[in-house]
């Protein structure tokens, strides 16, 4: 179960990060949602490099992980290092109207990244969605936009720069980009003072 944990954490960090260096070419009116969290942090008590096994230890007590093969830079683990996995998530909404209206459409992009060799292991996975959404309603006294997504959720959106409503209408379609991210890190422990 925390293997799987694992997984799943390093596939959302990773979205933030190609979220970070992917930024949308067109003005972003929103931020609907941003969140972090640091999902364990642990320090690694025990390894044993023939069985590729790492004891981690947290106020939650021990677990044991088995690095496999895409876990570069194994040797460079030490007993005493950290071991975080934190999520991110990020969802952008253009104000850019869509250039075939009328066609909805979804597009899912995963990456995978690792830390570069002679590093401390490392990995992030990102998952980036985007999809056209129609516009359902604008409340201008409010910026707010309400927008219906190609599985035909509805959600509304505070625009943060007024001015991009101008150019909107009801029945418009526009850009809508979710991402999230997971990354898992081990580090070296904090230098005392």
């Amino acid at each position: 179960m925390k293997k799987l944990l694992i997984i799943i954490v390093l596939a959302a960090i990773a979205a933030g990060a190609y979220f970070m260096l992917n930024k949308p070419k067109a003005p972003v009116a929103a931020v609907a949602a941003q969140e972090a969290a640091l999902l364990y942090d642990g320090e690694v008590i025990k390894i044993d490099a023939a069985t590729r096994t790492v004891t981690l230890k947290n106020q939650d007590g021990e677990s044991t992980i088995v690095a496999g093969p895409e876990v570069k830079n194994f040797a460079e683990i030490k007993v005493g290092d950290r071991f975080d996995v934190v999520y991110e998530l990020a969802v952008a909404i253009e104000l850019v109207k869509v250039k075939n209206p009328g066609v909805t459409s979804e597009q899912v992009t995963t990456t995978s990244a690792t830390a570069p060799q002679g590093d401390k292991p490392g990995m992030i996975t990102t998952n980036t969605v985007t999809a056209t959404a129609n516009i359902e309603a604008i409340d201008a006294t409010k910026n707010i936009v309400s927008l219906k997504g190609p599985q035909g959720n509805i959600f509304k959106v505070k625009v943060q720069n007024p001015d991009l409503m101008k150019d909107i209408a009801v029945n418009d379609q526009v850009k809508v980009v979710y991402t999230e991210a997971i990354a898992a890190v081990v580090s070296a422990p904090a230098a005392k003072k």
